[in-house]
């Protein structure tokens, strides 16, 4: 196809989406310093062509200020710009404002306007709108976000980038305030960083690429499937990760995306590419695993589990038994947390604990790292009510970010794992695992509900996205609300699915395992199970007793036979912690040597421990090793592996049981006895010594007790009190945050409005002054507000007289004492009025006096003008006497001057003939005026002037009142200023006593005129 051909052909594709309603949206969120980002952007939108696209501003606004933005923002384009109404219906090449005090969402193709829920502080209009623009838009999304505070607009990428659309952020070093840019920026999501002046020609050049072409085909060509593959092996062999199972079209859509933003044309251009830039394989690696995710994601849902799903996880179960829940592909964190938060509200509501674990995992390392640090952007306070964020969430200082509290941080143990090869966690009471099968191609969705089947306890939960099922295997689970996906574990009595799991589950050889990416300064290990790396320990200890704990000291596994060295805590049962469960003797140095390898991270040994077993004591050797997952990879978070050993007895007995020196020798039954009953008499001395002391230090330990207990009560006390002190503290720096962005925002505009009246006010100074009219303008109560320098010619008027009655000052009119009277009269009547005066420099000026109306036609006072008149009195004075001149000389030569317009009609006529009054003439032809015969060639006359254009002198004939006359008639063409002939203008002389006195002396002389005589001279 020729260029100019495939240029049309994607001019005609462009024409036919828009005109289908098929065109991108541009979102384009900012706050503080947004007003320079607008024009900025729209400054650089090219003028040669339209966009074709629609543009939404959403600029954080004070709710209670007239937003003048609409104005502003029709002054950078020439685009349509409106200011949102409800229900208005989108068209590309307009823009459109969201007005102040009002959510904005994208439906249909429509604008609608909501409401605000949230409380002033914590409202998020960027994110409310880009998320729904994404939902309804999806790869035809664009989202821009410009200067601000705060993070609103970092969700509402998350959204965009999900959905496959295009996203772009103000690079900070040309932003006013770098809060929103950096924290969309810090996504790793933001495909183009760039000032808001070079933005529009990156979108017009990605929309052009990316929508310009037909819908994509379902197969691809072979060579272009090809390439496809190629580029899925570069991608398996720089991250390990194998995407060749995923949905096709998925895996097609990111890709194509990723071409879009680098504007390449062919997928065999894109390998070239990939070949050529490493970057480029991460990018495409992370478009690859973008998952739109939110705290309670889908409320419906997620209240539908909180009501049916939950309360049966504790139901039956004694306090502090475990529940284990797992929640695959839960990239950065927000619905593991949730779930998290639905189990603590749980226990909170039972008054019991529970030892609840959920396990959290991803494929993406990035991911997982966000979501181990539980830290999120303040825009989360969307999806939540102040009560429960205030609960679950701590602000940091700067209030840019929130941080998920410890409890509930706890509870969650986060794992990079890749669910299609990893082995699954097991013994689980419930999977949430949503909107992860919809990006995995039916086979590994075929083998991933049996691996949950697997998974799960007897009467297991299975928690799906929306657009997800169990396809074929019905008969795994039972339906517990079909809408929301809730599932209920049924016992699989074949075990089929057991059989499939094996053959699912990949060997764990290291020659099987994919090696890490070379980029990577640290590996995550794998997970293991807790039996697994208890005994890969004990393997090096060939131990008999040992017990494997985490840093709080709970137990998480038991080897051997314990008994003689742990035992029940008594009280109420809860976590077995192995502290609590030591035996007398063991209880200090254990605690010593926990602390110690949990600091130094090291080996620590207690040889020779004197433990009290059943009335017995019992030598033991003691050792506290950390525990790791392989070389030089600690587990997060550390275990520790507890060594029990009983010590060799340092006697030998004989055959016949009596005890022997080192040397052999027999020792008598008398020394025996006496020895025996020395170590009796030391050992009840040392027993004794040691009771007392434990005594003392029991009681000094029970009295720091109390008071500490007394301390610790005031302390909670004081707690509380500064706990609720700063959350009003915090509420109220949110809501001074919020009204310091808006505040910026007005100011902004304010500061644009002054400059306007500045420069109107300039304007209207110069204009005074150049025009040379002196104005002087007064309030209601007649006094001076401001004046012209002219003015000062005629009323003696000084800066220092400003706010001086008027009456007050001397002016210099002559015999013209009325201006006070005469200024305040218009100000009762409203009725403007004009007149002249003269100054003592004998100037005269025609003075007006009119009342100063506002905008809003309210009168605030009156405008008195001086126009100078002097010269054109005396023009005036000299025309009218030589018009005098003028007229006394017609009269004399009795000579009529007239005009005539184009139609002949009498428009001005002087000295017109005796019998005849000027009046009579106006508006007439001569036909009005004139017998018929001589009104025709009289016509005829002036019309041949008309054509000619030139003029003609004759004498005609007429009758008037019974009399003949003669008059010497004079026509000329009357021409304007351009030349063109716009009427005639004529003089005529009566002749008839002078033609007669001709024709008697010709008559005397014997010579008569002849009958044409003096028609032409």
């Amino acid at each position: 196809m020729p260029p100019e051909q495939s240029g049309n052909a994607i001019d005609a594709q462009l024409k036919s989406d828009r005109e289908a309603g098929d065109f991108p949206v541009v979102g384009i969120g900012a706050s503080a310093g947004g007003l320079a980002a607008f024009e900025a952007f729209f400054s650089g939108m090219p003028t040669d062509a339209d966009p074709g696209m629609a543009f939404v501003l959403v600029q954080h606004l004070a709710p209670d200020h007239k937003s003048i933005l609409t104005d502003l923002i029709r002054r950078y384009t020439r685009m349509e710009v409106f200011e949102v109404e409800d229900g208005m219906a989108v068209k590309p090449n307009c823009a459109y404002i969201i007005p102040p005090n009002r959510d904005m969402a994208f439906l249909n193709g429509t604008l609608q306007l909501l409401d605000p829920v949230a409380p002033r502080g914590r409202r998020m209009p960027i994110d409310f709108f880009f998320r729904s623009l994404a939902q309804d838009q999806h790869e035809r999304t664009i989202g821009v976000v410009l200067s601000g505070t705060g993070s609103d607009g970092t969700l509402g990428v998350k959204a965009i980038k999900g959905e496959g659309g295009m996203v772009m952020a103000q690079n900070p070093e040309s932003t006013e305030h770098d809060g929103m840019p950096r924290s969309a920026i810090g996504t790793g999501l933001v495909d183009f960083e760039l000032p808001p002046a070079e933005m529009p020609a990156q979108i017009i050049a990605y929309v052009t690429h990316a929508f310009s072409k037909p819908p994509r085909r379902v197969m691809l060509a072979p060579k272009a499937e090809n390439a496809l593959k190629k580029v899925l092996l570069l991608l398996r062999a720089r991250t390990g990760h194998d995407f060749s199972q995923y949905k096709p079209s998925t895996i097609q859509r990111r890709i194509e995306r990723r071409m879009a933003v680098h504007q390449i044309e062919t997928m065999e251009g894109y390998v070239k590419f990939i070949h050529q830039t490493s970057d480029e394989v991460d990018a495409l690696f992370r478009d690859m695993l973008i998952g739109v995710t939110s705290f309670f994601r889908d409320p419906e849902a997620f209240k539908a589990l909180e009501e049916q799903v939950i309360p049966k996880l504790f139901s039956g179960k004694p306090a502090n038994a475990a529940i284990r829940i797992w929640s695959p592909g839960c990239s950065t964190g927000e619905e593991a947390y949730s779930l998290a938060i639905l189990l603590a509200e749980r226990q909170e509501t039972m008054k019991q604990h529970f030892n609840v674990q959920v396990f959290a995992t991803d494929i993406d390392s990035h991911a997982i790292a966000t979501a181990r640090a539980g830290i999120y952007p303040a825009s989360i306070a969307a999806d939540f009510t102040p009560e429960r964020l205030a609960r679950f969430f701590s602000s940091e200082p700067d209030d840019s970010v929130f941080r998920i509290k410890k409890n509930i941080r706890d509870m969650l143990v986060f794992s990079e794992q890749n669910v299609i090869k990893d082995p699954p966690f097991s013994k689980l009471d419930l999977i949430s695992c949503r909107n992860l099968l919809i990006y995995l191609g039916g086979d590994l969705q075929k083998k991933l509900i049996p691996l949950f089947h697997y998974a799960l306890n007897p009467s297991g939960f299975l928690f799906l996205g929306t657009s997800e099922t169990v396809g074929d295997y019905q008969d795994l689970f039972t339906v517990l609300d079909r809408k929301l996906k809730l599932y209920q574990r049924k016992e699989d009595l074949l075990g089929a699915q057991r059989a499939g799991l094996g053959r699912f589950l990949p060997s764990m050889t290291t020659a099987d395992r994919v090696p890490p990416r070379s980029d990577q300064n640290t590996a995550s290990p794998r997970k293991l199970p807790l039996r697994e790396l208890t005994e890969q320990a004990l393997l090096q200890q060939l131990v008999q007793a040992a017990a494997l704990v985490n840093a709080q000291g709970d137990i998480l596994y038991l080897h051997g036979r314990t008994g003689m060295y742990l035992e029940p805590a008594p009280g109420e049962s809860g976590p077995n912690n192995i502290i609590k469960m030591a035996r007398e003797g063991l209880h200090r140095d254990l605690t010593s040597a926990l602390h110690k390898a949990a600091v130094a991270g090291e080996t620590v040994r207690c040889p020779g421990l004197r433990v009290k077993t059943n009335g017995d004591i019992t030598t033991v050797n003691l050792i506290v090793r950390l525990v790791t997952a392989a070389p030089s990879a600690s587990l997060d978070p550390p275990l520790y592996l507890v060594v029990l050993e009983q010590a060799q007895v340092e006697s030998q007995k004989s055959e016949d049981g009596s005890q022997r020196t080192d040397d052999g020798r027999r020792k008598s039954e008398a020394e025996d006895a006496v020895e025996a009953e020395a170590r009796v008499v030391a050992l009840k001395q040392e027993l004794r010594a040691k009771e007392e002391y434990l005594q003392t230090t029991n009681e000094e330990l029970e009295t720091s007790n109390e008071e500490l207990k007394s301390a610790n009560e005031e302390m909670q006390s004081i707690n509380e009190e500064l706990q609720s002190t700063n959350e009003e503290l915090e509420t109220s720096k949110e809501e001074l945050q919020s009204v310091n962005e808006e505040l910026s925002t007005v100011n902004a505009e304010l500061q644009t409005k002054v400059a306007d009246l500045s420069r109107a006010n300039n304007d209207m100074n110069n204009l005074l002054a150049g025009t040379g009219i002196a104005t002087v303008f007064v309030d209601l109560q007649l006094r001076i507000l401001r004046f012209t320098p002219a003015a000062t010619k005629i009323i003696n008027l000084i800066q220092s007289d400003i706010g001086r009655p008027v009456g007050h000052l001397v002016s210099n009119l002559l015999g013209y004492e009325r201006l006070t009277k005469d200024t305040q009269a218009v100000l009762d009547t409203l009725i403007p009025k004009e007149l002249d005066v003269r100054s003592t420099e004998g100037r005269w000026y025609t003075m007006h006096i009119l009342p100063y109306r506002t905008m809003d036609n309210v009168i605030e006072g009156a405008v008195l003008t001086f126009v100078d008149v002097t010269e054109a009195r005396v023009i005036h004075e000299d025309l009218r006497v030589n018009e005098e001149r003028l007229r006394l000389a017609l009269n004399t030569a009795s000579i009529s001057v007239f005009n005539q317009d184009t139609n002949l009609r009498y428009i001005w006529i002087q000295n017109p003939d005796p019998g005849f009054q000027a009046e009579e003439f106006i508006g007439k032809t001569d036909a009005d005026l004139l017998p018929k015969n001589e009104a025709v060639a009289l016509t005829a006359i002036k019309q041949q002037v008309l054509k000619s254009g030139k003029g003609v002198r004759q004498a005609v004939q007429t009758t008037i009142a019974g009399r003949t006359l003669v008059y010497d008639l004079t026509v000329e063409p009357l021409q304007n200023s351009a030349g063109v002939i716009v009427g005639i203008t004529g003089a005529s002389q009566d002749v008839t006593e002078t033609r007669g006195r001709e024709r008697t002396d010709a008559a005397a002389n014997g010579t008569l005129p002849s009958k044409n005589s003096g028609d032409n001279s």
